[in-house]
């Protein structure tokens, strides 16, 4: 529970008295605590907010301006944000306007909409392309802090693997509740660690902190693991899609997802299936056969499952790609895709974390047999082309074009019960974000011309 947004919300409805009485209550649900402890607490809380208010009438202008967020009347929820569908696209994509309005430069950044970001760095006179990524702990996955840790940890080195970087670091954010149990702290850790272990990537920084700091009760545990992979070759990036290439496909048995998918349905056998690194070993044998430097792209088969990424893919690059269903279904684990369609799940609009290859024909002899020395399989699900479509070739001999549902597939029954369909004021919903998508550029932008006005900018040169 947020009590400082508890408070915010209702601070204008209710008497100071009041609104202490009913905050020190709900502090009561979760602290033991005697009631005149949780009133003064809950009264230090009413006077912290009362304070903030007043920057409203502050006679800094400009201050008044940085501190207030334009109010775009579109919440995370009916966008899809996080749902790895087409709303999250595009949100994902205004976010990387942001990024891409800074004058600084990356050889590939949000704006490409790939796993990972690459720069390229000097080293000893030559050059060598570093990738970094970040990804945060599955959000029904706070309970179970092991399986969280573990999984986000693959999902970060995934990012880098496909990048075409081979991963030389891993670093661990841990952020956990003020009623919390520590534990949880060290069983995330552990869990980050056993997949250090496993692909033999050191752990070599974090930091570890509390979920709102006094201002939130309970003990919701959230996290980001990062990655930093290096390179001497540039990315396999999603633009190096080609026509005439093969897609191929390794098996995958998902991360996260098919976890949570496997918990809060019954299917507790199927968690076994996600607890491997398979993924990174199969991306390990192309860097060891020095394979990388002829691979057009690759990708994790994660956004909003095959469906969203083969659309991200052809939207980026223009090139169509054709894919094989029933191909695609023997690269499911067979456990998996029988959980899958038991809840009546599509397996193409769910992430299954397999990796996906875009390489020239001439080599997919050698993928293959690389990736099969690691005892990962791997097979051949299509082929790109000049249609500028995604398009599934189906086993009763019709097709559809691949497009990505407006959240991911739902695997729980509460998202079922949310729905994957695309809201009918979407559109106007797009225009408000992207408003507050230029508010957001304006802002930056008056902050870096005022430091360049007062003398407080970089020493660097301005790209």
């Amino acid at each position: 529970m947020d009590i400082e947004g508890f408070v915010r919300k209702r601070i204008d409805d209710y008497s100071y008295d009041d609104l202490a009485n009913l905050l020190a209550m709900h502090i009561r649900d979760y602290k033991d605590i005697n009631e005149d402890n949780s009133y003064e607490m809950a009264k230090a809380v009413i006077d912290e907010v009362s304070t903030t208010l007043k920057l409203k009438y502050s006679d800094d202008e400009f201050l008044r301006e940085i501190i207030e967020v334009p109010n775009s009347g579109v919440e995370m929820g009916k966008m899809g944000v996080g749902s790895r569908g087409a709303g999250d696209f595009f949100v994902h994509r205004r976010i990387a306007d942001i990024v891409s309005s800074t004058n600084t430069a990356s050889l590939v950044n949000p704006s490409e909409q790939d796993d990972g970001g690459v720069i390229k760095a000097k080293a000893k006179n030559d050059e060598v392309y570093i990738t970094t990524a970040v990804d945060g702990i599955h959000s029904r996955l706070s309970e179970y802090p092991f399986l969280g840790g573990f999984h986000v940890t693959r999902a970060t080195l995934r990012d880098v693997c496909v990048m075409g970087a081979d991963p030389v670091a891993i670093l661990s954010d841990v952020h956990l509740a003020d009623d919390g149990d520590v534990s949880k702290i060290f069983d995330f850790t552990a869990g980050v660690a056993a997949v250090s272990e496993l692909v033999n990537v050191p752990i070599v920084a974090g930091s570890t902190l509390r979920v709102g700091g006094d201002m939130v009760l309970g003990d919701r545990f959230v996290s980001a693991v990062g990655s930093v992979g290096v390179s001497n070759y540039p990315p396999t990036a999603r633009k190096g899609a080609t026509n005439g290439d093969v897609i191929l496909l390794t098996e995958g048995s998902g991360g996260g997802t098919i976890t949570t998918t496997a918990l809060y349905n019954g299917f507790f056998d199927v968690i076994w299936d996600t607890m491997n690194v398979n993924f990174v070993q199969a991306s390990h044998a192309l860097f060891e056969n020095d394979l990388v430097k002829d691979i057009h792209a690759m990708t994790d088969v994660t956004n909003g499952g095959l469906r969203g990424d083969a659309h991200e893919i052809s939207n980026t690059t223009g090139v169509g790609l054709e894919f094989d269903e029933e191909e695609i279904r023997k690269m499911v684990a067979p456990n998996v895709l029988s959980m899958l369609e038991t809840l009546n799940i599509d397996h193409l609009g769910v992430s299954t974390d397999s990796l996906m290859l875009i390489v020239p024909e001439d080599i997919v002899g050698d993928v293959k047999k690389a990736v099969s020395s690691y005892d990962v399989a791997i097979g051949e699900i299509g082929s790109v082309n000049n249609s500028g479509e995604a398009i599934l070739n189906k086993e009763d001999g019709s097709s559809e074009k691949l497009v990505p549902l407006f959240r991911e597939a739902a695997y729980t029954k509460i998202k079922k019960l949310v729905g994957d369909t695309t809201p009918e004021d979407f559109e106007a919903m797009k225009q408000k974000v992207q408003k507050a998508c230029d508010d957001a550029i304006s802002k930056k932008e008056k902050v870096i011309n005022y430091n360049y006005q007062i003398g407080r900018a970089s020493c660097r040169e301005r790209v």
